[in-house]
């Protein structure tokens, strides 16, 4: 019998639409719930003892039953926040309605025995750290920007100086405001005339300003890798503040080293997939040109042009057919 794969992610997530579709075309058993559903929608029973050792039961929603033990691939997406299903409560009772739901439902979740997961919260948790990505990328001996990590204005001064062009960039985007809107603050130039005392109020991460030509934009799912040139038509220096539509996307090969250095990436961190960032400051084809940037450990890829490529390389490692980085390291 062919593999259950259980997608954990929220009702209006397009990506994984596409996977699910990729997955019921090959006729691989789908089961897709959301966490944040725990209640009358999605209701579980979860075993183990003495003769049961691994975690064993049932979870039930409006329309599907699965068993633990049938589950051998886990994509686990963007579901939605405990916190939402319990947003109605007081404060002191909110908080331990999401902290037991998520010990204890996503407790169960995070362990399935021999699931494959795409990717592993945890493995997500420890890679979504910038200065763990940075220095992760130095030791597999790729280039990055020079970067200061501080809340010391004089600090933050001193960096500026000797670099010709500073920007600043934030850890993580802004949470959605009280009227659920989310909002975004991109990588931009940076005056050190505006640093004073309020830098301590919080790090900030300041990287010198590289010359690049270009910018690409690699997606590595399993052993695939799919790489475009990204391109604003208005030069801007993050291509996310602008509408993605007026991208320009072009093919780019990957040279050796910068490709075996991304899979060594994600097999440290127990990753099957990631997005990756570069900056081009000379010719694709030599590995120096390549300056990296950042890895989203769950990135979007839906649109990419390569969008249906992926696709299928997330079928293909979902439904057992293609090993990933961190299955080949644990082989080595």
């Amino acid at each position: 019998m062919a593999p259950l794969v259980l997608v954990v992610t929220s009702l209006e997530d397009v990506t994984a639409d596409l996977v699910i579709t990729a997955l019921n075309e090959r006729e691989v058993p789908v089961a897709r719930i959301d966490p944040a559903d725990i209640g009358p929608d999605l209701t579980f029973g979860a075993h183990i003892g003495a003769g049961a050792p691994v975690w064993g039961g049932r979870l039930l929603t409006a329309s599907r039953e699965v068993e633990l033990e049938d589950v051998a691939a886990v994509y686990y997406r963007r579901p939605t926040p405990y916190s939402a299903r319990f947003a109605h409560l007081p404060a002191q009772q909110r908080e331990f309605a999401t902290a037991e739901a998520r010990h204890g439902l996503g407790g169960i979740l995070h362990n399935l025995r021999g699931a494959r997961y795409v990717n592993h919260p945890a493995a997500v948790s420890r890679a979504d750290f910038k200065p763990a990505q940075l220095q992760r990328f130095t030791e597999l001996g790729l280039t990055i920007p020079a970067t200061l990590i501080t809340n010391d204005a004089e600090q933050a001064r001193k960096f500026a100086a000797e670099h010709d062009l500073i920007i600043y960039k934030p850890f993580r985007g802004l949470p959605a405001s009280e009227d659920g809107h989310a909002g975004a603050i991109w990588a931009q130039r940076i005056d050190p005339g505006t640093f004073d005392d309020s830098l301590t109020v919080m790090p900030h991460l300041f990287q010198a300003e590289i010359p690049k030509n270009g910018d690409a934009r690699i997606t590595v799912v399993g052993r695939q890798v799919f790489a475009s040139r990204v391109e604003a038509p208005d030069g801007a220096l993050d291509w996310r503040r602008g509408d993605w539509n007026d991208l320009i996307h072009t093919p780019i090969g990957v040279p050796a080293p910068v490709e075996a250095a991304l899979h060594s990436y994600l097999a440290s961190f127990g990753l099957a997939f990631g997005c990756f960032d570069f900056a081009l400051t000379g010719d694709e084809h030599l590995p120096e040109s390549w300056t990296a940037i950042e890895c989203n450990p769950n990135g979007q890829w839906g649109w990419l042009p390569d969008a249906p490529a992926i696709t299928e390389a997330f079928a293909d490692i979902l439904s057992g057919k293609e090993a990933t980085a961190h299955d080949h390291a644990r082989q080595r």
